[in-house]
């Protein structure tokens, strides 16, 4: 497994993955000890994270190989096919995999998400379109949420 950090808007992004893809992508509130190297298996997700906190990209094209349940996988996959600037509810995300009562193990799969941005888990919201539950902090996800509506450009004036 290869590690590379890269630094972001909303703090340092811990990148780890190998040869079968992406496995984790993290927020850090410090900075890591060493940031400097970038192991060539893991220079594209930085390339592409970079772009993305740009405002130069929307969707990440990154052989993906994170960890979890099956149910962990299905709800991640129809994350990672939500559109850029789109939100969804938890309600919306359990009905599209077949089960509205599924809203708690839903939202559970969806805090576990181990590929922070990179499948979008801060495009889910309430019901009622309110921020609610996110791992990294729901400051980073109204950030998310405001950079890929534009607004965030707005709130450094």
């Amino acid at each position: 497994m290869e590690t590379a950090f890269l630094e972001t808007p909303l703090g340092w992004a811990q990148i780890e993955g190998d040869e079968l893809g992406l496995k984790f992508v993290n927020v850090l509130d410090e900075a890591p000890t060493s940031t400097d190297l970038v192991p060539e298996i893991l220079e594209d997700a930085v390339y592409q994270l970079r772009e993305y906190f740009a405002g130069e990209r929307q969707h990440f094209d990154l052989k993906l190989n994170p960890e979890g349940t099956t149910f962990q996988q299905k709800v991640w996959a129809l994350l990672a096919s939500l559109p850029y600037g789109r939100t969804i509810s938890y309600l919306d995300l359990s009905r599209k995999l077949g089960d509205p009562n599924a809203i708690r193990a839903v939202a559970a799969a969806n805090g576990k998400n181990p590929l922070w941005v990179v499948i979008p888990c801060h495009r889910v919201v309430g019901s009622d379109g309110s921020l609610t539950g996110y791992a990294g902090g729901l400051h980073r996800k109204k950030w998310l949420l405001d950079h890929e509506q534009g607004s965030y450009q707005q709130l450094l004036f």
